[in-house]
C-alpha cells in the first residue's frame, strides 16, 4: 500500500473517453446522479458515454457533466478504500469535482454548477469561436512574449515545463502555431475543444457564471485545496468562491500547482478521473510520484 503524502487530483476537459462511466467501481448514488445529469442537460449522457462517439464526447455540454461525475466516482472510490488525501486540485473542469470532493458544496449541487458551467461555455464558443493548441518544448516564460505580440491569443494553461497551451480567436491561433514553431517549439498540437477556453472570448460565460457562484451555498473545505487562478492552498469558502469565479477567464496555473503541493510535502499525486493526463505531467516534478487508477494504480494504492 502507498503511505506516503497524497494529493488527488482531478483531470479536466480532454481527458473524457468512451465508457468513462462503467469504467469505474461501483460507488453508491452514480446511477441516480447520471439521471440528474440527463435530466438537467437534456442530453442522453448515458447513451453517449457508452457508444464512443469522439465528437460527440467533445461537445463541451456532454464532456464537463460526464467528467465531473467519472471524477468524483473514483475519488469517492478512493476514499472508501481508505486513503486519506492531504490536499486536493483540480485541471480545470476538474477543480468542481474537487471542490465537491472536499465538502465545498454537496455533489448534487456541484452538478448543477457544471451543468450550467458547460451551457455557458458552449454558448460562448458559438458566439466568439476559437480553438485551443498545446505548445511542447518551450516553457511558459518563452511562450508569453511571443503571444503577447498576437491579437486574440492568450496563454491558457501553464502545464508543465515544457508544455503549454494556448487559447484564442481561430486566426490568432493560427498565427500563434507559426511563431511559436519559429521561436522553437518542438511541436504545436491543436486540442479537440469547442471553444477558447480559458481566455478573454470566455467572458460573457464567466458573467452569467458569476450570479451562478454567488447563488450558491459554499462552506470551507475539509482539507486545503490549490486552485487554478490562485494555487496558494486554502479551505476558506469566501476564497475558493471568488477563484472559482476567476477560473473560466483565467490560465489554469498547474506547473504552480504542482510546486504548491510539493510545499505541502506530497509525494504521491493520485488522478481520480479517466486517462493519465496529470499522472504524465508529474514526471516534470522530481520528488512527487504519479498514480493513474486505470491501470493498476488503485491496487498498489490499497495494497491488494
Amino acid at each position: 500500500m502507498i503511505a506516503d503524502t497524497i494529493a488527488l487530483v482531478f483531470p479536466g476537459q480532454g481527458s473524457q473517453r468512451s465508457g468513462m462511466l462503467t469504467a469505474v467501481p461501483e460507488t453508491e448514488d452514480l446511477e441516480r446522479l447520471v439521471d440528474a445529469a440527463e435530466a438537467l442537460s437534456d442530453l442522453e449522457l448515458r447513451a453517449i458515454d457508452l457508444l464512443g462517439d469522439e465528437r460527440a464526447l467533445a461537445d463541451t455540454r456532454v464532456a464537463q457533466p460526464l467528467l465531473f461525475l467519472a471524477d468524483w466516482a473514483w475519488a469517492s472510490a478512493v476514499r472508501d478504500a481508505g486513503v486519506v488525501p492531504e490536499a486536493v486540485a483540480g485541471h480545470s473542469l476538474g477543480e468542481l469535482a474537487a471542490l465537491a470532493f472536499a465538502g465545498v458544496f454537496s455533489v448534487e449541487a456541484g452538478l448543477e454548477l457544471v451543468v450550467e458551467r458547460s451551457r455557458l461555455m458552449a454558448s460562448s464558443a458559438a458566439a466568439d469561436p476559437g480553438a485551443m493548441t498545446a505548445v511542447i518544448g518551450l516553457d511558459a516564460a518563452e511562450v508569453e512574449p511571443v503571444v503577447a505580440d498576437l491579437e486574440g491569443a492568450w496563454v491558457a494553461n501553464d502545464n508543465c515545463p515544457g508544455q503549454v497551451v494556448v487559447s484564442g480567436r481561430l486566426d490568432a491561433i493560427e498565427r500563434a502555431e507559426e511563431a511559436l514553431q519559429a521561436a522553437g517549439a518542438r511541436r504545436v498540437v491543436r486540442l479537440d475543444v469547442s471553444g477558447a477556453f480559458h481566455s478573454p472570448l470566455m467572458d460573457a460565460a464567466a458573467l452569467a457564471f458569476t450570479s451562478v457562484v454567488e447563488g450558491a451555498d459554499f462552506c470551507d473545505a475539509s482539507i486545503p485545496i490549490v486552485q487554478n487562478a490562485d494555487p496558494t492552498p486554502t479551505r476558506d469558502a469566501s476564497r475558493i468562491r471568488a477563484r472559482l469565479v476567476e477560473q473560466m477567464t483565467s490560465p489554469v496555473r498547474w506547473t504552480e500547482t504542482m510546486e504548491a503541493l510539493k510545499d505541502l510535502d506530497v509525494s504521491t499525486l493520485v488522478e481520480v478521473g479517466p486517462g493519465k493526463v496529470l499522472t504524465g505531467l508529474a514526471k516534470r516534478y522530481p520528488g512527487i510520484e504519479g498514480v493513474a487508477l486505470d491501470d493498476a494504480g488503485m491496487a498498489a494504492l490499497v495494497g491488494e
